[in-house]
């Protein structure tokens, strides 16, 4: 994706990292069809990118075959896929011949990180020497893109990330990820940081924001406008439904609707994805399905009271008129599942242990087409005995349209 507009003006894009940090929450997990899913869905969606996971490991190489397929079958729409891997040439020439076009690579930054990560094992030279290694290996191997990912960027000091970020770009980088890993930044502050360090290195910083403060939001959205001060595009690193080790990350949908309909945003301020929030609601209740993390009533958007009013001041207004106590309106968030393996009463499904009877059932039930009966049975026993979940109505269709992409998942099995 070029950074450059028929304007000339800078975009904001969203590079999701639900299926990289997403997937280390803590107590959860998701298996490798549901990262596929999570691609699926921010393809609908109109995100610009997905990081998808680690090249680099073993059990992670038939997923990202299978995703680089899928990919070129067109079933993730625009959606460009890259993967994270650390700023280890080992690890880049690990992931090297696996059909991905678009990398992070990472290391840490801070003085913390140097003397009580590393221990004496890296100085800030030989830290730079690490990075710089790396990002060359991704570009001779054929990387369009190469981000570089400054890991606990909020507390290293701006005199040397400007240094880090410069001689990345030198190697052959596109953009410098700035993580508040911690989540300790500050909306003014990291504003500021973001403007001067656009400014300094002519190149966009990516906002990879935690919420442990609450603030993920609000630090995206501020370093977001730093960026485009600067002149520079705007990247902003996000997770559905805000999961994310510890407290989480920057929720896709709040940042999304936070550009489009919060005061103050400045002008100029544009989205460059061809977002279609209508997907959004489906996404919010498969994530939380898939996660095992209920919704919280309150989430923005997509949350069960999002929308729901009680006190009868609110009650009478939005009776009256719902935009006196709604900022937004919920069609733009598309419709709740109502999937078919929820419903209630008699129901026959299909998965791990279903036979063909019962396959045919569910799939005429759904008006689904299926091309490939024997391959497509075997996927669906295949993706529910990993799922460990019945399957949910797009899961079903995914697999239907994709049989042969989604063998690569289960490489020998099929």
């Amino acid at each position: 994706m070029s950074t450059s507009t028929g304007d000339d003006q800078p975009r904001i894009h969203f590079l999701d990292v639900t299926n990289r940090d997403g997937v280390q929450t803590a107590r959860t997990g998701l298996s490798k069809f549901g990262k596929t899913m999570v691609n699926f869905y921010l393809g609908r969606l109109g995100v610009a990118q997905s990081e998808i996971g680690f090249p680099f490991l073993f059990h992670e190489v038939p997923y990202v075959r299978a995703q680089t397929a899928l990919e070129r079958a067109g079933a993730f729409g625009s959606l460009r896929l890259s993967g994270w891997c650390r700023a280890v040439v080992a690890d880049v020439e690990r992931s090297a011949g696996l059909g991905l076009r678009h990398y992070n690579l990472s290391i840490s930054t801070s003085d913390q990180m140097l003397q009580n990560k590393f221990r004496g094992k890296l100085n800030r030279d030989a830290l730079i020497r690490e990075m710089v290694a790396a990002v060359r290996t991704a570009v001779e191997a054929g990387a369009e893109t190469v981000g570089v990912n400054a890991e606990d960027g909020s507390r290293t000091d701006e005199g040397f990330l400007t240094e880090f970020a410069l001689a990345a770009r030198e190697a052959g980088a596109a953009r410098l990820r700035y993580c508040d890993t911690i989540g300790g930044d500050t909306p003014g502050r990291i504003g500021e940081r973001f403007a001067k360090l656009a400014g300094a290195t002519g190149m966009p910083i990516e906002t990879h924001c935690h919420n442990d403060l609450g603030m993920a939001v609000a630090n995206s959205l501020a370093g977001t406008f730093g960026d485009l001060a600067a002149g520079q595009d705007a990247w902003i690193n996000t997770c559905v439904n805000g999961i994310g080790e510890r407290s989480g990350n920057a929720d896709l949908i709040s940042c999304i609707l936070a550009l489009r309909h919060g005061f103050g945003v400045p002008d100029g301020a544009q989205i460059g994805d061809q977002l279609d929030l209508t997907w959004a609601r489906r996404f919010a209740g498969w994530a939380s399905y898939a996660f095992g993390q209920p919704l919280p009533n309150n989430q923005p958007g997509v949350g069960p009271n999002a929308f729901a009013h009680e006190s009868g001041i609110h009650a009478d207004g939005a009776l009256k008129d719902h935009r006196n106590y709604e900022l937004y309106d919920e069609e733009l968030l598309g419709p709740h599942p109502s999937d078919r393996h929820a419903r209630a009463g008699r129901i026959v499904l299909t998965g791990e242990y279903g036979g063909l009877a019962g396959f045919r059932h569910v799939m005429d039930d759904l008006d689904i087409e299926v091309t490939d009966e024997a391959k497509t049975f075997q996927l669906v026993q295949l993706c529910n005995a990993a799922t460990g979940r019945p399957l949910t109505d797009d899961e079903l269709r995914l697999i239907a349209a994709y049989p042969d992409e989604l063998s690569l998942l289960y490489p020998g099995l099929l």
